[in-house]
């Protein structure tokens, strides 16, 4: 490899959401952290190199998104996903759940039903009730250790929805919707004039033999119905940096999402976040394949020692995202918090499955995008945990 993630970086003292703010989130300090969506693996030399570049010029005036943004950002996915996009399909926002909720309000009014998929990203949850919308669950089913739509239930509860926000990759659950899921979805949206948000910030980290594909690539019916949401950021670690895109070929959604945009005038980003955006695109394959089979090995050790050390926790092995999901209800913690205890015995600060919705009860989400012997401490610490029990 020509990448090391096996390098140890202290994330400590960096106003690191996931490390400096462990007392205000799970009460103590020494506890490790492997909760919130980034990784402890350095961002690529070649977005860093970019930075460095555009810092050797001393002035950072108000700035315009270059040509060369956007042909990255076309070239990526066409290079990646096989899916042919436009530049004037694409709009720019300072993060993925803050174009969530421009697009709640530029194509719902107050009092609208939206439809959601639990156990899922919670700020679905949070868009909805604070743009004062009505959540309308559509549950998925977990079998055989993979989550799959109810299309059943999700017919009854389109009838008087106006919109769906869709993870795609799947997050907490890690389904990779195939062709024939997207289009039976995308086919009954059509159906019942339901808009579908797309949130596809995980499109890029997904394992074979699993394959991602854009929910607005299925057909141009449903294309038409669709707002696709991407970024640089959890593939390439830059969350930081506030840069994604809202991708749509419907010209009118566009234009009402773009008017959302100009009106609370947060369209123009920074100039660092476009420089990185565009090196990580332009140069990010070799690195973005390293970055998939270090993951894939994780996932392999997790898998392995939680079935012979702590069999009664079960592994949801993620098609895609670097995020596992742990049916932790054999544990029978009847008379103890699990969160209490993954916190207070096991010293491991994962997201608690409730924060996730209904079906998120007795699960853990572990973040496995960090070095090997950070995922070996935290299983020692888990397995003792669990012999105490």
């Amino acid at each position: 490899m020509q990448y090391n993630f096996d390098k140890i970086i202290n994330r400590d003292h960096t106003a690191s959401v996931k490390f400096d703010l462990r007392k205000e989130v799970f009460g103590k300090e020494d506890i490790l952290p492997m909760w919130v969506a980034d990784m402890d693996f350095e961002t690529p030399d070649f977005v860093i190199e970019a930075l460095k570049k555009r810092l050797e010029h001393p002035i950072f005036g108000y700035s315009y998104r270059p040509d060369s943004y956007y042909q990255s950002i076309i070239n990526w996915v066409k290079r990646r996903h096989h899916w042919t996009i436009k530049k004037e399909w694409i709009s720019f926002s300072p993060g993925i759940v803050p174009a969530i909720n421009m697009a709640i309000m530029a194509y719902t009014e107050p009092g609208d039903k939206i439809i959601v998929q639990p156990p899922v990203y919670h700020p679905f949850f949070s868009a909805i009730k604070n743009n004062n919308r009505i959540q309308v669950d559509n549950p998925l089913k977990l079998q055989n250790g993979r989550y799959f739509i109810d299309f059943n239930d999700l017919k009854a509860r389109l009838k008087d929805a106006k919109m769906i926000l869709l993870s795609n990759p799947h997050n907490p659950g890690g389904s990779v919707w195939t062709k024939e899921e997207l289009q039976t979805l995308g086919e009954l949206c059509v159906e019942n004039d339901v808009l579908i948000m797309a949130d596809e910030i995980h499109a890029d980290i997904v394992f074979k033999p699993a394959q991602y594909l854009p929910m607005a690539s299925v057909s141009p019916e449903i294309a038409h119905q669709t707002v696709t949401f991407i970024a640089p950021s959890k593939t390439f670690n830059m969350a930081g940096l506030a840069t994604s895109s809202v991708i749509t070929s419907n010209n009118i959604l566009k234009e009402k999402f773009d008017q959302i945009l100009d009106t609370i005038h947060i369209g123009m980003g920074n100039i660092f976040g476009s420089v990185a955006s565009e090196a990580a695109y332009k140069h990010g394959d070799e690195w973005l394949d390293e970055l998939l089979e270090y993951l894939s090995q994780n996932m392999d050790y997790v898998e392995q020692f939680i079935t012979e050390y702590i069999p009664e926790i079960k592994v949801i092995r993620p098609e895609g995202t670097y995020l596992m999901w742990l049916d932790c209800s054999g544990l029978n913690l009847k008379n103890k918090d699990l969160k209490d205890f993954m916190i207070h015995d096991a010293g491991l600060g994962f997201n608690d499955g409730r924060m996730f919705g209904t079906g998120g009860e007795q699960f853990m989400r572990m973040n496995v995008a960090c070095p090997k012997i950070t995922i070996e401490r935290a299983l020692k610490q888990l397995k003792e945990a669990t012999l105490s029990l």
